[in-house]
C-alpha cells in the first residue's frame, strides 16, 4: 500500500476546474445588465475581409462607454462599418443602432420586466451549465481515486480522505459559481 507521500495531489485537477469559472465569467460578462460595458460586444463575430472563419468585433474596432447606457464602436477600417453593424442588429441583443457612416453608436434601450426574466434565465441557464461542468469533473477525478485504490497506490483511508477532499472543493467551486451568479443577478435586478 503506498504511505501518505505517494498519495494523490488534487491540486492537479484545479486546473480544468478554473477554466470552468474563467469560462463562466466571460459568459456572464456578455450577459446585457443595462449598463453599457465594452464585454457586452466585444466578442460578437463580424465577417469581414471575406475570412473563413468570423473575427471577434474587438479585433476590428475600438470600444469605448461614453454614457452610462452607450457603447460607442469605432472600426479602425471604415470599410468594415456595414458588416459590423450587421452582426451586431444579428447578436439580438436589443440595442438600438445609429450608424453615422464613421461609427455605430450603440443605445441600451431600459430593460422591461420580460426582457429581464429573459436575461435572468440566460443567466440561470449559463450557471447550470457551469454546476453540470464541475459535477462532471468531480466524476472523473472521483473515478481516478477509486482506480488508484483499485490498483492498490493509495490505502483506503487515503482513499476516503481523498473523496473528502474532493467533497470540499468542489463545494468550494460551487459556491464561487452561485456568488457569481447572485452578483449578476444583483446588478440585472438593480436596473
Amino acid at each position: 500500500m503506498a504511505g501518505e507521500d505517494d498519495s494523490m495531489d488534487l491540486d492537479i485537477y484545479k486546473d480544468k476546474l478554473n477554466k470552468v469559472l474563467d469560462h463562466l465569467k466571460t459568459e456572464l460578462a456578455s450577459i446585457r445588465t443595462g449598463r453599457a460595458t465594452p464585454s457586452l460586444v466585444e466578442n460578437i463575430q463580424v465577417e469581414a475581409y471575406d475570412q473563413a472563419e468570423p473575427m471577434p468585433l474587438k479585433q476590428l474596432a475600438a470600444i469605448t462607454v461614453p454614457q452610462p447606457r452607450q457603447i460607442l464602436v469605432e472600426p479602425w477600417d471604415k470599410s468594415t462599418l456595414k458588416q459590423i453593424e450587421k452582426a451586431i442588429a444579428q447578436s439580438n441583443m436589443g440595442f438600438n443602432i445609429a450608424n453615422d457612416g464613421n461609427v455605430l453608436r450603440l443605445n441600451i434601450p431600459v430593460m422591461t420586466e420580460e426582457m429581464k426574466k429573459g436575461v435572468l434565465k440566460n443567466l440561470h441557464d449559463k450557471l447550470e451549465h457551469a454546476r453540470i461542468s464541475i459535477r462532471r469533473i468531480r466524476d472523473d477525478i472521483k473515478e481516478d481515486i477509486i482506480k488508484e485504490f483499485k490498483e492498490s497506490q493509495i490505502s483506503e483511508d487515503d482513499k476516503f480522505r481523498l473523496l473528502d477532499q474532493l467533497d470540499e472543493m468542489i463545494r468550494e467551486y460551487t459556491d464561487k459559481i452561485n456568488e457569481m451568479g447572485k452578483k449578476k443577478e444583483e446588478e440585472i435586478e438593480g436596473i
